[in-house]
């Protein structure tokens, strides 16, 4: 069992961080229930199955009938997690707003994850994971002096700046609920979440040792010592070897010497590049990822996705598992006692709202709606799934 068994999230559909904040709390075993809208909020880009949605309920229900916002409103009554994504002012429209949900649980996290935040002058506008890393300054820390910034994968914002804190928030909304009994609306900007995962560079840059200038830095690809550079077969090695003993490693298996300059001059860094890249160009990547494997020289080959499954490193930890046959991560991080189970589909349909007025309890008997064994918002029971699972239209379950 995992160690969120128990904790009951409700994810009102949307695309980019919820949905991956939701599978990781899935993964780590809380009971989540995902409400799609009909039609679904998957984008085409992602193809037929998004195995992002792994590990949870979904149901549909139109927002827009009343019907089925009473059902979800009652399902959200008897659960601990609220987290939605849509733009301000949205589920305050639709009656789902947290006055309405927590007035019928006072100890619901209402998690709201937006792109740029639920106040400032762009509040209501639309954006995406490289609208926000632009205006954040880490677009332009990125890529090469001279050229456009590069588009990096979306890691970067709605991932890293956004699910991963939208988790965090989450989690730390519970710890509190501990103390004063009470939820709390939490408000997740991925823009505030960039600032935060640039935290360091910001501190380098106080203090004089950044600069403005991409590639001109000591991790940015500037110090030629933290770089990719290309074998003789066309593809990559990444180099990382910041500590003076893991370079001089570098340069032992390169078969170069010290007379390059010192490491950490940056007037010789020209030179220690050319060096670098005449050397590596004269051999295969595969063939460098032998000569340095098991040394501390910080030399890995740079894989495809492909080719990452099959890594011995991945395949001893088992760092990714299959699910309907489809190579995918396994579930991070990992716990000497709680370790999740191996994520698998769940069923999913149609909310039926005239059949969620009275839901049936594991004894058999019915409980009113918003009504479950455990009391409303803790912790334990893990029923939020269950209660909607057990009266779904069995012609209109699906597949997550």
């Amino acid at each position: 069992m995992g160690p969120l068994t128990g904790l009951r999230v409700v994810e009102l559909a949307g695309l980019g961080p919820v949905p991956h904040a939701a599978m990781q709390l899935a993964d780590l075993g809380a009971d989540v229930v995902r409400v799609d809208r009909p039609g679904g909020a998957m984008s085409p880009l992602t193809g037929p199955v998004d195995h992002v949605l792994r590990g949870r309920t979904t149901v549909v229900a139109d927002l827009k009938d009343s019907d089925d916002l009473a059902a979800v409103a009652d399902l959200i009554a008897v659960s601990d997690v609220l987290m939605e994504s849509f733009r301000p002012g949205v589920t305050e429209r639709l009656g789902l707003g947290p006055a309405e949900c927590l007035a019928r649980n006072q100890r619901l996290v209402y998690a709201r994850m937006t792109g740029w935040g639920r106040s400032g002058p762009l509040a209501g506008v639309a954006g995406h994971d490289l609208n926000y890393l632009a205006l954040s300054g880490v677009l332009h820390a990125l890529g090469r002096d001279g050229a456009p910034p590069p588009v990096p994968l979306t890691l970067l914002g709605d991932y890293g700046g956004g699910s991963m804190f939208l988790v965090t928030g989450v989690l730390s909304g519970l710890y509190e609920r501990n103390r004063s009994g009470r939820g709390q609306v939490i408000d997740i900007a991925m823009v505030d979440g960039i600032g935060a995962l640039a935290m360091k560079f910001w501190a380098m840059r106080g203090a004089g040792t950044w600069t403005d200038r991409r590639a001109a830095n000591l991790l940015d690809g500037g110090a030629p010592f933290y770089d990719t550079y290309a074998c003789a077969d066309g593809r990559f090695v990444a180099v990382a070897p910041i500590e003076r003993k893991f370079y001089a490693a570098l340069l032992n298996g390169l078969g170069l010497t010290m007379e390059l300059g010192d490491q950490y001059d940056p007037g010789a860094w020209p030179a220690i590049r050319a060096a670098l890249a005449g050397a590596l160009a004269t051999r295969s990547r595969d063939d460098w990822a032998g000569v340095f494997d098991g040394t501390d020289a910080c030399v890995t080959p740079v894989l495809t996705f492909g080719e990452a499954l099959t890594h011995p490193h991945a395949v001893a930890r088992g760092a990714f598992l299959e699910r309907d046959g489809v190579p995918q991560p396994a579930p991070a991080p990992r716990f000497e006692r709680s370790a999740p189970i191996t994520p698998s589909a769940r069923a999913g349909g149609r909310l039926p709202s005239d059949r969620c007025r009275r839901r049936r309890s594991a004894s058999g008997g019915e409980h009113p709606a918003g009504r479950v064994d455990s009391e409303p918002g803790r912790l334990g029971g893990g029923q939020g799934a269950q209660l909607v699972v057990e009266h779904l239209d069995p012609d209109r379950r699906r597949h997550t």
